[in-house]
């Protein structure tokens, strides 16, 4: 009988063990995803406090379209033409795109599922948010963003729009 009880303990054990190997492997996994990295090292801090740029002098489309949309190379040139205002080799990668005018091919860091319908205009406009909310505190942000600040999962949406005291009807956001 204690021969019995010994064997169920070490099945216990190993299952145990073996769950949570497997979830160590998935964390180890989402977490070694490639990041996009992007063409140009964009400081986000440094645009705010120096050139007192907002979110929407660069991702103009926030506020009216369903997608931000990554800045475009004439946003760019608005400010970085043929001088330089700085000393950043990152700079000049903006002005030889500028020089060759080339969008900058910016890579997109933050996915939402193709069955979700999600407006930046309805978040930004509509319903006021701060970009923030999403996004993080933008001014602090020294190096390009390479994961999104809030996973785009269903749980943060709800957990917002209760909140917010927005819907959660399923069809006002899925498709």
């Amino acid at each position: 009988m204690a021969r019995i009880a010994r064997a169920g303990i070490r099945f216990v054990i190993l299952s145990v063990a073996g769950i949570v190997l497997v979830a160590v492997f998935i964390v180890v996994k989402s977490y070694s995803r490639a990041r996009p990295s992007q063409p140009i090292e964009y400081n986000h801090k440094v645009h705010i406090e120096n050139a007192g740029l907002n979110c929407l002098d660069c991702h103009v489309h926030a506020g009216d379209n369903v997608a931000a949309t990554f800045p475009s190379l004439e946003v760019c040139r608005n400010c970085h033409n043929a001088e330089p205002v700085s000393k950043s080799a990152e700079e000049l990668k903006v002005l030889k795109y500028v020089a060759e005018q080339k969008e900058i091919p910016w890579n997109q860091v933050y996915q939402v599922p193709d069955h979700v319908y999600f407006s930046h205009r309805r978040h930004v406009t509509v319903g006021k948010l701060e970009c923030s909310v999403c996004h993080g505190d933008m001014k602090q942000q020294t190096a390009p963003v390479s994961v999104p600040y809030l996973a785009v999962t269903m749980d943060n949406c709800i957990k917002c729009h209760r909140e917010r005291k927005i819907t959660n009807d399923c069809l006002a956001c899925h498709r």
